[in-house]
Parts: C-alpha cells; sequence; structure tokens
C-alpha cells in the first residue's frame, strides 16, 4: 500500500518552506528543550528531520489502515445505543493505531506528553489523514481543541486534561444547539453556579462532530437574564463525571463514521474556563479560527483524493480505441483540478505558517515580556492569519467540492455508482463548506480585509519577489489582474452603501483569494519545477474569474439591490 506522505512530493515541498527555520527555532526556544527532554531536537535539521519521521508514521498508518477502512466505516458508519455513541469498527481500529503510534496531542508541550510540534507540520498530518477518509480526520483533528485547552484553562486543568489528549482520549467542542447555529449569541445551555463554586449545565446541544467524546469544550450561558454573546462562558465537561448522553445521532450524507450528535445535558458537573463572558468574544473566535484551519486542510485532502481518483481511472478507461485522459476535455479537466488543488495548499501552508509565528509569540508572551519588535511582528502575524483562514477555509471548501464533482464526471456512469470511491469523496466533501462556518459566513470574515488592504498588500509583496523566465509573462499578467481587483474594489467601497458592499464582497473576497493563491504557486514555481503547469492552468483560470467579477462590478447599478430582496 502507498505512503500517503511519501507518495506526495507536494507535502515535503511545503515543509522546507524557508519561514520553518524561524518557526521552528521559537518553537523549541533556540533549542534549548533538548537540555530538558533527550529526545527533543538539538537543531533545525533534527527538527525537520523529526517531522520528518513523524509525517512517514501518519502516511504508512494513513496509506495502509486507515484508507483501506474508509469503505466498511462509510457503510457501517457510527450507532447510538443507551445514550451513547458508537464506532464503527474501522474506526476504532483507526483510533487504536494512532494512539499506539503517539499520534494524538502532536502539536501540545513536551511537558504534557506531547510531540511539540508547530501547526505547519500538524496540519500537515491533517491533510494526510483527511485524504486516507474525511470522516476520521475530524475525530483524529480534534485533538487541536486541547490548543483552546492549553491557551485559556488554568495550570490545573492543563495538567489533568491535556495530558489525556495526549495518550489518545477524544475531544469536541459543544456549541451549536436547535435554535442556535451560526448564530453562536443565541446559545442558551445553562450553566449554574451552586453554591460550594461548582458549576453543572442543563439543556441541549445539537450537531456536534464526536460529541460522545472524553472531553468536551461546552459554550454554555453563565449569566442570568443575558441573551446575547456577553452572557457566555467556556466549560469543561469530563464525561468520566455523567450527567450527559446522546439523544440521536444524526443520519447524514457523509462523513458517517463521525458521530454527530444530540446531547442532553441534565446537571451535567463542569469546569469554569478561563474567565467568565469570555467564552464566545474571545474563547470560541480563537477554536473557531483553529477549527476553519483544520476544515481547510481536510478540504485539501479531500481535493488529493479526488484528483488521484479522477486520474488513476482516466488512465485506465480507454474509449474509442484510447485512454480518456487522452482527449483534450478530460486532460483539461483534469489539470484544473490538479491547479485547484495546489492553490488551495499552497494557501493552506501559507496560513498555516502565519497562524504559527503567532501563535509561538504568545505563548513566549506567557514565560517572559515580549520585546517591543515581537509584539510587532506577532501584531502583523496575526494580523495575516486572520486575513488568509476565512479565505483558505471557504476558498479551499469550495475548490475541494469541485474536485470532487469533476472526480464523478470523469468517471461518467461508474461515478454514480457506489462500486468506486468517488462517490463516497461527493458525499463526504459537501460539509467542507458548511461546517465551522459556511463559506458565505468566510466571506463576513474577510471582507474587512479587503477594504482595510490587507490582501492588496500581501499580493504586493509578492509580486516584488521577481520572477524569471517563463514565469515572468505570469507574474505581468497577475499584476494586471491585481489592478483590476484594485480598481473593483475602490469602485465597491466609494459608493459609500453597506448593503452594496455587502451584496459584493462575495465577489471581492473571491478575487482577493484567487490572485493570493495563483501568486502563491508561481512562488512554488520559482523554486520547484513541478508547479509551473499548475502555475500556468490557474493563472489562466483565475484570469476570465476575475474579468467575470470586475465586469459584474463594473455594470451593476446599486439601485438594483431591491430586485435581489435587497
Amino acid at each position: 500500500m502507498a505512503n500517503f506522505y511519501t507518495d506526495n512530493p507536494s507535502l515535503r515541498h511545503h515543509l522546507q518552506h524557508p519561514l520553518m527555520q524561524k518557526i521552528v527555532a521559537l518553537r523549541e526556544r533556540d533549542y534549548t528543550e533538548a537540555q530538558t527532554y533527550d529526545y527533543a531536537p538539538r537543531d533545525f535539521a533534527d527538527a525537520m528531520d523529526n517531522y520528518d519521521k513523524v509525517l512517514e508514521i501518519v502516511g504508512e498508518v494513513c496509506g495502509t489502515t486507515i484508507a483501506a477502512n474508509a469503505e466498511a466505516v462509510d457503510h457501517q458508519g457510527a450507532s447510538c445505543s443507551d445514550g451513547r455513541a458508537h464506532y464503527a469498527d474501522g474506526t476504532v481500529e483507526n483510533l487504536d493505531l494512532c494512539r499506539k503510534a503517539g499520534l494524538m496531542g502532536m502539536s501540545m508541550p513536551r511537558r504534557f506528553g506531547g510531540l511539540n510540534f508547530p501547526i505547519t507540520p500538524y496540519i500537515m498530518a491533517a491533510d494526510i489523514v483527511s485524504r486516507a477518509d474525511t470522516g476520521f480526520e475530524n475525530l483524529w483533528g480534534l485533538q487541536d481543541c486541547a490548543e483552546t485547552l492549553y491557551e485559556f484553562g488554568d495550570d490545573d486543568q492543563r495538567s489533568r486534561y491535556i495530558p489525556r489528549v495526549c495518550q489518545g482520549e477524544t475531544m469536541s467542542m459543544d456549541l451549536t444547539e436547535p435554535d442556535a447555529g451560526s448564530d453562536l449569541q443565541s446559545v442558551m445551555l445553562k450553566a449554574t453556579q451552586k453554591e460550594d463554586g461548582t458549576w453543572v449545565l442543563n439543556g441541549v446541544k445539537r450537531f456536534i462532530t464526536n460529541g460522545d467524546s472524553d472531553i468536551h469544550l461546552v459554550l454554555a450561558r453563565s449569566e442570568e437574564g443575558t441573551k446575547d454573546g456577553r452572557g457566555l462562558s467556556m466549560f469543561i465537561y469530563d464525561k468520566r463525571n455523567g450527567g450527559v448522553t446522546v439523544r440521536r445521532i444524526e443520519n447524514k450524507m457523509g462523513i458517517k463514521g463521525s458521530p454527530t450528535c444530540e446531547l442532553v445535558y441534565k446537571n451535567a458537573p463542569a469546569e469554569l474556563c478561563g474567565s467568565r463572558r469570555m467564552g464566545l468574544i474571545k474563547y470560541v473566535m480563537a477554536l473557531m479560527n483553529g477549527a476553519r484551519l483544520g476544515i481547510a486542510a481536510q478540504s485539501v485532502g479531500v481535493s488529493e483524493l479526488a484528483w488521484r481518483e479522477a486520474l488513476q481511472y482516466a488512465k485506465d478507461r480507454r474509449q474509442f480505441g484510447k485512454a480518456i485522459i487522452e482527449f483534450p476535455a478530460v486532460a483539461e479537466m483534469l489539470s484544473v483540478m490538479k491547479a485547484k488543488l495546489d492553490a488551495s495548499r499552497s494557501l493552506l501552508y501559507e496560513c498555516a505558517r502565519y497562524v504559527d509565528l503567532y501563535k509561538v509569540y504568545e505563548d513566549i508572551a506567557r514565560e517572559r515580556k515580549l520585546t517591543p519588535e515581537e509584539r510587532a511582528e506577532m501584531k502583523e502575524y496575526t494580523r495575516l492569519a486572520d486575513a488568509l483562514t476565512p479565505i483558505a477555509k471557504g476558498l479551499g471548501s469550495e475548490y475541494c467540492n469541485q474536485n470532487a464533482y469533476d472526480c464523478i464526471q470523469i468517471h461518467g456512469g461508474s461515478g454514480f455508482m457506489k462500486d468506486y470511491a468517488c462517490e463516497r469523496i461527493y458525499r463526504d466533501a459537501r460539509i467542507t463548506s458548511i461546517y465551522e462556518g459556511t463559506t458565505q459566513l468566510q466571506v463576513v470574515a474577510a471582507i474587512r480585509h479587503v477594504t482595510t488592504g490587507t490582501y492588496a498588500s500581501l499580493l504586493e509583496s509578492y509580486a516584488a519577489k521577481g520572477f524569471p523566465g517563463n514565469l515572468a509573462p505570469i507574474a505581468d499578467r497577475l499584476a494586471e489582474l491585481t489592478k483590476s481587483y484594485t480598481a473593483a474594489v475602490e469602485k465597491v467601497t466609494a459608493v459609500g452603501n453597506q448593503a452594496y458592499l455587502d451584496f459584493m464582497a462575495r465577489r471581492l473576497v473571491e478575487m482577493a483569494g484567487y490572485l493570493v493563491m495563483a501568486y502563491l504557486v508561481l512562488l512554488d514555481a520559482k523554486t520547484n519545477e513541478a508547479f509551473c503547469d499548475s502555475a500556468v492552468v490557474y493563472s489562466n483560470l483565475i484570469a476570465s474569474e476575475v474579468a467575470k467579477h470586475v465586469e459584474f462590478i463594473d455594470s451593476f447599478n446599486p439601485e438594483q439591490l431591491a430586485a435581489y430582496g435587497i
């Protein structure tokens, strides 16, 4: 069987990005941890070798066991009985293997039993796991909820809960309710403080991924008489203490191995995490940003699988005396699929590196006061991560869905049958543009970075890097497209109509995202010729997309908003 890390050279390319030297040195505190832990890296090369070896283990586990179990898990699914959720047999095997391989708590500090991985190689592991089984990535990937525990829990909570995650216990984030989906300000699960200072939770949570997990982060209303986000706090619920039952598991289109639960809380003991009233305002925002990066990785993994399945079928399937990959229409589809995959992956890891940098500075700030230069860097990397996360999740998930669609199309009638993996891929892909904030909500998060010029300054910095030889014409083309984008932004914002800006936000954000991805693929091509074809294909693709949006904006009269019900 294949190793899902070593058979994909793109992953090592992104792991070896020059910015990793800075990230790893900061993460390892200039490699001083080697004085305390004999298995900690002594220098950058040692650290990179360590990441490489662990990712090889992830690739082997995924290429052999997890991918092999995916179809059976999809058919069996999770089940519910006696108030508990039960994993499919293959999921149980997958989790057990990941625990034995030491692949839980990867990004947690060594003092808690983690591997102290930066976010970037951890997200790379999520990319690989998702290719093997999209639903299983939800269970395995929720270990990153421990990051919220680490950031906002107290020392006692960290020491009690994080080692359990590193040993393989599962987590969930219990946010959504029947009447509170994307509008989390409406959460009404009640948190009551007893006379002895302890807390109990009462109410219902719905659509909770891996809802019967061992450790839950729960958003609940702690302030009597409040109705908005200022009355919400974050709590830790430990399954060992009882008080929560699984009422039902949703019968879903896809990701069937991941139980999506409706939970009933009845005087469930819980602990306050962090400060009261900060649950939504601060903690959920941090939690969701991590989750959205995880879904971006999941989307890239699905895109990878869809492209590979389509490519293999196109090579094997013969019509009119030749393989269908020899027909231009099919060859073009495969090239576009690969370009979308490369573009979304480049954006994913650019975003992950910025998240790495601002988070490591936040962590250092818990140990000592940052220098003015460090604080300025943290602020800048936070801004960039905040700008790239919504487009990595939003556009990456849309590309994931498009690649899954085209995978079926290349299979033709066979793709509609359950005999081929593409039917499962198509069902699994659909959720990526919905959960952890729909694509439409990602636009809401991203539009301020259009109007404040974050994306424009990023594009300017990419263009300034220079592109030699055969890449120069592509760079020139992107420069012209950037001018069109800038003019479109100016035209929309000059109207001074918020409803008009909101209406055009999707087009502006998409253009920004397309251009960012195009430059990133071009930068990849500058150092690795394997990306040259995708740089050409993707620049051609987005040229028509940008032109379409620009033409719509130029020809649109704001008075026409009424026709759209606005």
